[in-house]
Order: C-alpha cells, then structure tokens, then sequence
C-alpha cells in the first residue's frame, strides 16, 4: 500500500511538472536509475550525453540483452531512450532497433500472450523516434533527423501499442508513467 501511494504522489507531481518540462519528453528527459544496468551514457543529467567510444554496431544486441524481463521499468525506458538517441544517428542502426522491439510484439501475438513489457519496449521506440522527426525542425540537437528517420515506424502507434501494455496491467504505476508521457489523447487521428 505504501509503495502504491508513493508511485501516485511521483505521478501526481510529473503530471504536475510536465507543462514546465522543455523538449520532447520520451527522449529530452533522461529516467533516474541510479545504479541499474543500461547503456553507456555520458552525464546521467544530459540527455545527448552520448559517448564517442560506444560502438554502436553492438548497439541492438546490448539492448537486447539489458531488456529482460526482471528489468525494472525506468531502467527498461532509459535503456530504450539512450538506445533510440544512438540509433536516430544511424538510418540502419535505427531500423535494426525498430525491427528488434516489433519482433517481439509479434513474438507475443502469435503465441496468443500479453506480454505487456514488449508492447510498452515497442511504443516506447515507436514514440521516441516519432517525437525525434517531429522535434527535428525546430531543435538544433536533432537537426536533419527528421530525414533519417523518415518511415522507420511504418506509421505504428506508440501511444496505441502503450495503451494496450497499459490495459493488460492497469494497477502497474510505471506503465501509468510512460501514460502520462504520452500527454492527452489527440481528440482527432
């Protein structure tokens, strides 16, 4: 009980906060993991804090491997946030990603399994690359990404794929979170 009032009281003050956030939120904001396992990051506190030394050809493998199913949510979308932040650097790299997250939601169709933690990694992807194209023009950081990225998702719903995770889960706060993420629902498609 005490650990669900603390996961809405963080909710409630990160709904509360959003509006004064800047930037894209799945990909301007990194998630405080502490000392979870992820990616190779530079400063924890900057989202483009890439390394140069990283070699992303190893970048879908690492991912695949830092995402089981013990991993802890916000450890999961900070991996997927540093991973995405790579990849948008590389059209190839990018796909490879895309490709990796919607293999296993199709995995988990056609063994009939909600396997929520593969819709929220495939959303997730799908609404990171999406807010990099979008951001793109108006954000010197992303500059030119629009056109790399162009057609990587193949028109997929993150919010949808989300949602569906959400609703196979619905008293799990940290799918709520990345919810949250996502803002308002578009009133029109």
């Amino acid at each position: 009980m005490r650990k669900m009032l603390i996961a809405s009281a963080v909710l409630s003050v990160l709904a509360l906060a959003a509006p004064a956030l800047a930037g894209p939120p799945f990909v301007c904001h990194p998630f405080d993991i502490g000392s979870a396992k992820s990616l190779p990051w530079g400063a924890p506190d900057n989202f483009l804090g890439m390394r140069d030394d990283y070699n992303t050809r190893h970048l879908v493998a690492d991912t695949d491997a830092l995402l089981t199913p013990s991993t802890p949510t916000l450890a999961r979308l900070e991996t997927l946030r540093r991973a995405v932040m790579y990849a948008a650097r590389d059209r190839a790299i990018a796909d490879q990603l895309f490709a990796l997250v919607m293999n296993r939601v199709k995995a988990a169709k056609d063994a009939g399994r909600q396997d929520a933690l593969a819709f929220l990694d495939a959303g997730f992807v799908a609404e990171s690359l999406s807010e990099i194209q979008e951001a793109a023009p108006y954000m010197k950081a992303f500059a030119g990404l629009n056109l790399v990225l162009a057609g990587v998702t193949h028109g997929v719903s993150g919010r949808a794929l989300i949602e569906t995770s959400a609703s196979w889960r619905p008293d799990d706060e940290s799918l709520r979170l990345a919810l949250s993420l996502l803002g308002p629902k578009p009133l029109l498609p």
